[in-house]
């Protein structure tokens, strides 16, 4: 899987089309780059910027940005409602896929060491590439912002991270660092500025100061005023949307606008947003309001409906969620062919996909079946009295197929690092022994993997045994296939252990394993055998 890091820096411009563009391009013309969102706002003066690519590609593709808009803004001249420090005013890079926090703290070092050589600009490290603590809060280091610069340069606790103490007016400072995903949010209101802020220093962590803090998390806070709409906005930053999830800001804003007698009006997402920041909060308001929505489409529709993310314009998921906005950056997962390549690809000459893919793929298609026999019963009238009880059902199946598809590609990736190790260099005692360990690593793997699969499918047997009894009647044949598919898949990893398990010198290691796998198979066969007897006594 590729490496993908997410570069999201705002630039002061957010009025003059030709420097937004130019910049634009500047990124989308960077070998590796891949633009994703442009965020222009009027009232703020401000763009922001989301593209991903390499470690080495978004630091380029910054540094493109960087030196485009040298030539084309001018700070001594801006005027807009965001705080800001400098052209570029902030510069951030974000783990998004096969990289860590390290890999971007180094993205931000490498960055900001070689924007002050281009430029000669000051840059300071914040967030996670941050040096000191004073400077891990964004505005911490922004306080007093551009206009603040002349002095801010002179003292010696503000001495930039790269780059001279001078104070450049064209350019300001740049702000570079690591973080994890920032969600860009902020909740309309109709109101003036004021009272949009007053509701921001109630829900901000940093409150009204430090004898005075605020109610959420990891949330940063403003109010202003959007012209260009005439709303006002409680402009927030989210930090850290596990903690203080998307829904919780929403609910707490619109309690604090009801004291006060005002109207929420939907609210907006700048930029890109994590899918699963959304589902959280389908979640908050599924269990909330006892919903059945099973379905990631609709829970995302639920969302964008409760919160109102298209009040100020469309909220297209294809086009702001980032899992999708990426899709297909190095994807070379096996279920992501469609189903005749899949076949093709098991049937060339190669090891990989084999019999552990196929088990999980007829698994995920026999769960799909259990899920399918559920919501072909929810919901029609002659069938309303069982509502309650597939509403219990359908969710374990639909559940279960999602991650066994997931084992499609898990059990051809853990097949593979064996045969790496096989590949291993072996002329000397030390590299025979290293490559032994990397082997009886690798088959370990291997057969982790079958195992878990057919201890997925375990948990299946109780729903389906239900399912095949009060499912629709029509569906029976259904039913019947699906327990086959699912006996059939941990048959599968059965015979994919115990080829495996042979090959292993941990005895311990090995009984345990043969004992649970055939627990399990001994299970699947008694299971399957009860959900056709079943299937067959009904008329």
């Amino acid at each position: 899987m590729a490496q993908l890091v997410e570069c999201v820096p705002n630039f002061s411009e957010g009025r003059n089309k030709e420097v937004i563009d130019a910049i634009s391009a500047a990124i989308s013309s960077t070998a590796g780059c891949s633009l994703l969102d442009v965020d222009p706002g009027a009232s703020t003066n401000r763009t922001v910027y989301t593209f991903v690519g390499s470690p080495d590609a978004v630091v380029e593709g910054a540094l493109n940005a960087a030196r485009q808009a040298f030539s084309l803004i001018d700070m001594s001249k801006h005027s807009g409602e965001h705080p800001r420090t400098g052209a570029m005013d902030v510069c951030p890079f974000i783990p998004v896929q096969n990289v860590t926090m390290e890999d971007c703290i180094t993205c931000a070092q490498l960055f900001g060491q070689k924007l002050a050589d281009m430029l000669h600009v000051p840059v300071y490290l914040y967030g996670e590439a941050a040096r000191t603590e004073t400077r891990r809060s964004l505005p911490s280091v922004r306080a007093g912002e551009y206009e603040a610069l002349p002095d801010k340069l002179k003292c010696s606790e503000w001495t930039p991270d790269f780059g001279p103490t001078s104070f450049i007016p064209s350019w300001g400072a740049t702000v570079t660092g690591a973080r994890k995903f920032l969600i860009a949010y902020n909740v309309n209101l109709i109101g003036t500025k004021e009272q949009a802020h007053r509701i921001a220093l109630d829900v901000r962590e940093q409150g009204r100061g430090k004898d005075q803090p605020g109610l959420l998390k990891k949330v940063q806070g403003m109010g202003w005023y959007l012209d260009e709409a005439n709303i006002a906005q409680v402009s927030t930053n989210i930090l850290d949307h596990e903690l203080t999830p998307l829904h919780t800001v929403y609910e707490e804003v619109c309690r604090d606008a009801e004291e006060l007698s005002l109207p929420v009006v939907g609210s907006q997402i700048v930029g890109l947003i994590p899918l699963k920041a959304l589902l959280d909060s389908a979640d908050f308001y599924i269990s909330r309001e006892r919903l059945f929505i099973i379905e990631e489409e609709h829970k995302v529709r639920l969302v964008i409906s409760k919160l109102g993310l298209d009040s100020l314009g469309p909220f297209n998921p294809k086009e702001r969620i980032i899992e999708y906005m990426v899709g297909s950056q190095g994807d070379g997962r096996l279920v992501s062919l469609s189903l005749q390549q899949f076949v093709q690809h098991v049937g060339a000459r190669t090891a990989a996909p084999g019999g552990g893919s196929v088990s999980a793929a007829v698994a995920a298609l026999g769960a799909a079946l259990g899920s399918m026999v559920g919501q072909m019963t929810y919901g029609k009238r002659q069938f309303e009295n069982l509502d309650g009880v597939m509403r219990r059902l359908i969710p374990p199946f639909h559940q279960a197929m999602n991650e066994l598809l997931h084992m499609v590609d898990a059990d051809s990736s853990a097949f593979s690092s064996y045969m790496v190790a096989l590949k291993m260099p072996k002329s000397t005692a030390e590299e025979i022994k290293r490559r032994e360990a990397a082997m009886q690593e690798g088959l370990k793997r291997a057969v982790g993997v079958p195992l878990a699969l057919a201890e997925r499918i375990d948990i299946l047997w109780p729903s389906l045994k239900e399912m095949v009894v009060y499912g629709n009647i029509a569906c029976k044949s259904d039913a019947q296939v699906a327990a086959k598919a699912l006996e059939t898949a941990v048959f599968g990893a059965y015979y994919n252990i115990m080829i495996n398990l042979k090959d292993i010198t941990d005895d311990s290691f090995k009984l345990a394993t043969k004992r649970k796998a055939s627990a399990l198979l001994q299970e699947a066969k008694s299971s399957a055998a009860a959900v056709l007897d079943a299937a067959e006594k009904r008329h």
